[in-house]
């Protein structure tokens, strides 16, 4: 699978990322090629129209993705954390949706204006009415909401983290999108805010009473996927950097021959080697179903923190031509910054590590 990623990531969608990101829009073309490869539904049983592969497997398709564009990758793959949600509710009316992630989009709508990294303010609430529920609240940066054909919405039935629940809403039963949000990179991948006005719901519709305990499970799935599309920016970044500095000469040598650009290269490529194998080890370990909360949050933090640097001593291997839009390094530089954000920025990764930490030794009450 990580072969064919490579192929698809070569041939389809390096020649055409420079486009998308002009375009800002979302890559429909690609994504119905990359369903028809399974990529969108990697995660998803095969009985129920997926690949029925787990974590590891889409570490390596995102790293592969992420080489040629995060935020195409991103509008290939995200329908994978989706899923996931899905499969974790155990709700039979959800299981009748993952068959739909080959060909449709959807969204996980949990951030919004007021609760972003701390998720337990969220402030959207649920209202049981007869036969269902109806749904107020607004939702922000909700990835491919412009596009989406059903989301995830976690919205409150109850006071604190315990309060909130998981519900399966449509798109036609009248949520509101707004237009997308202009961003700075990943502009293949499209976010908007979501407006729920009295939405309504059967009673089917609430996946699960467990919204926060399974929005943290979901994550622990999905960091090192976003691991991996840092890898993957970070291995583009080392390369246009290496080939660049081979071929660009100063004071009589090739820019590699100089430690102070030599020495980039090196620590790109050490960043690259190292971050995989935490990648892959915190995917390993939720594919066990053992827990992984320490290692993902590592390796989305690390993975996240190395891309951006990658993408910025890039830029500075090419000098002026890298601060140049007609050079990929820029783009690359404008696409890492977001890693560092999304899933939980790094600040709240290494207050996971330090939890953990602390809950692996007992102490989680000192």
């Amino acid at each position: 699978m990580r072969a064919l990623a490579r192929r698809f990531a070569r041939e389809r969608i390096l020649p055409q990322a420079a486009h998308w990101d002009r375009e800002a829009r979302f890559p429909w073309p690609l994504f119905r090629e990359a369903a028809g490869l399974g990529f969108p539904v990697l995660v998803v049983p095969e009985a129920l129209g997926g690949v029925g592969l787990g974590p590891v497997a889409l570490v390596g398709v995102a790293e592969e993705l992420g080489y040629a564009c995060t935020g195409i990758a991103a509008a290939l793959l995200l329908n994978n954390l989706v899923a996931d949600a899905l499969i974790l509710s155990g709700s039979p009316y959800a299981t009748g949706f993952l068959p739909r992630l080959r060909a449709e989009v959807a969204s996980y709508a949990l951030t919004e204006p007021q609760a972003g990294s701390d998720v337990a303010a969220l402030r959207t609430r649920a209202e049981p009415v007869p036969g269902g529920y109806r749904l107020w609240g607004r939702k922000t940066w909700i990835s491919h909401a412009p596009e989406a054909a059903f989301f995830l919405v976690f919205a409150r039935l109850g006071e604190g983290r315990e309060g909130i629940a998981l519900f399966l809403v449509e798109r036609e039963r009248g949520v509101e999108v707004g237009a997308p949000l202009p961003k700075l990179g990943q502009k293949a991948s499209s976010a908007a805010e979501v407006h729920l006005e009295g939405v309504f719901v059967p009673e089917e519709a609430l996946l699960t009473r467990e919204g926060f305990r399974l929005a943290m499970r979901v994550f622990n799935r999905s960091r090192p996927m976003v691991a991996g599309l840092a890898l993957g920016l970070l291995g583009r970044a080392l390369d246009e950097a290496l080939a660049y500095a081979n071929l660009r000469e100063a004071f009589g040598k090739p820019l590699w021959e100089h430690q102070g650009v030599g020495f980039k290269l090196a620590e790109m490529a050490m960043d690259l080697e190292a971050l995989r194998l935490l990648a892959l080890r915190a995917a390993e370990l939720a594919e066990k179903g053992e827990p992984n909360a320490l290692e993902a949050a590592a390796a989305k933090a690390l993975a996240a923190d190395a891309a951006l640097r990658g993408a910025v001593e890039a830029v500075q291997i090419f000098g002026a031509n890298g601060y140049s839009e007609e050079y990929p390094v820029a783009k690359l530089y404008r696409d890492a910054k977001v890693l560092q954000i999304y899933e939980g920025t790094g600040e709240i990764q290494r207050l996971i590590v330090l939890r953990e930490l602390l809950r692996r030794r007992g102490w989680e009450k000192r």
